[in-house]
């Protein structure tokens, strides 16, 4: 079992604009990293929504779980938590 997640994300604040933004990178219109950074109300957007690594414990319940059950590349449906809404990409696990 993966101890530590290194992941990426778009912020948004509301559930059907983070299903456009799915649908635009499930149809090769737009690449994840590209929309993080126009897109994303995290300053993490600025890094093409790359949060580094972290391991349980360190993001909202939620986010942690789905990142924790993604397979490595895979690109999530909407998650919701206090901040908004995100997709999430896990880039690899360790």
């Amino acid at each position: 079992m993966a101890q530590k997640v290194h992941a990426k994300h778009i912020l948004v604040d509301k559930r059907e604009h983070a299903r456009q933004l799915k649908q635009e990178i499930s149809e090769g219109k737009e690449e994840f990293e590209e929309l993080a950074k126009e897109k994303s109300d995290c300053p993490s957007g600025k890094k093409g929504g790359d949060l580094g690594w972290f391991g349980r414990g360190k993001m909202a319940k939620p986010f942690e779980r789905k990142a924790f059950d993604l397979d490595k590349g895979e690109i999530s449906d909407p998650v919701e938590t206090q901040f908004g809404y995100h997709l999430i990409k896990k880039v690899d696990e360790k």
